[in-house]
């Protein structure tokens, strides 16, 4: 691996959002582990069982005070038109009551608050998150769209140019960051789906593993240092 390689590295493990994506890889890894060694493989399948929801609940840790973000975004950058700061709220809004009741449902699982908490607080913080990314995923194709328009406009009416040349990569650029943070958020919406209203799909340790790790590698992407 080169220094640079190892700087990145380094860099992108120094933030939560780093521990937190390594950590799902390895939730969500076990997870697909478990369910391919449960049947020929008990000891391996109860490990990795165990590996899988300590790091679910080592990432409920990392997260704490994390609903604080959205207060912050919205503060920031509320968005550059009425409609956008109406999606930014209702989004920012979801995933505010998602990490906010994610808490509890912690506290819950780890026995410091009644045990029977947890499956209320699960529901109300899956819900929350459901219901946020719905709202992140429109805004985020709305803006695909228009990087998309812009594009056509600078192929358009410039010819090739440095500064055009700039421009259109920039706009690449911030597309497949987009992309990515819609493949993270859908993966995220199947995993609260399968908690607000389970079904046989969602609920599937296949579904959820791949979910999972779609969620992890896209953020990972994302959170990477250029």
């Amino acid at each position: 691996m080169s220094n640079d390689s190892v700087d990145k590295l380094v860099i992108f493990l120094a933030k939560r959002d780093g521990i937190d994506k390594l950590v799902k890889t390895f939730q969500y890894l076990s997870k697909l582990f478990h369910w391919h060694t449960e049947s020929t493989q008990p000891g391996l399948a109860h490990r990795a069982k165990q590996w899988e929801v300590a790091s679910g609940l080592s990432r409920k840790a990392f997260r704490t005070g994390r609903f604080l973000t959205g207060f912050n975004a919205l503060r920031r950058n509320p968005g550059p038109t009425p409609t956008f700061r109406f999606l930014s709220v209702l989004s920012n809004a979801g995933e505010m009551v998602y990490f906010f009741f994610d808490h509890f449902l912690w506290v819950s699982r780890i026995g410091v608050l009644d045990p029977q908490l947890a499956k209320k607080m699960s529901f109300i913080s899956a819900f929350g998150e459901a219901f946020g990314y719905i709202f992140f995923i429109i805004s985020d194709f709305i803006l695909i769209r228009e990087g998309i328009e812009a594009e056509r406009r600078i192929v358009g009416s410039m010819e090739k140019s440095k500064e055009g040349n700039e421009m259109i990569g920039k706009i690449r650029g911030d597309r497949v960051m987009r992309l990515m943070a819609v493949a993270a958020n859908l993966a995220d919406l199947v995993i609260a789906v399968a908690d607000v209203e389970p079904n046989p799909f969602c609920n599937h340790a296949v579904t959820l593993g791949i979910s999972g790790l779609v969620s992890a590698w896209a953020g990972w992407y994302r959170n990477w240092p250029s």
